[in-house]
């Protein structure tokens, strides 16, 4: 899959979010911005965005997944560090 796919198949699953995607084939690093992570643990904002893309990994279309799961003000803060 190209990254673009992965972004597209995200954004219909979760319309609401915003998500950025680096990667290629089955190996990528999702972003995933949402408010409603703030009331979240971390281990709970991945978790809902593994749900999202379940059957791509059970299906062996995603692989190796790296997720990042933040807020808005998280997400420009990570930005304006430039990480």
């Amino acid at each position: 899959m190209l990254d673009t796919e992965v972004k597209a198949l995200l954004q219909s699953r979760e319309p609401n979010w915003q998500f950025e995607v680096r990667g290629e084939g089955r190996n990528f690093q999702i972003d995933a911005i949402s408010d409603d992570f703030a009331a979240m643990p971390r281990v709970k904002r991945q978790q809902a965005v593994y749900r999202l893309i379940a059957d791509e990994i059970a299906e062996g279309v995603l692989h190796a997944i790296t997720i990042a799961a933040m807020t808005t003000d998280e997400w420009n803060t990570k930005k304006g560090l430039g990480i």
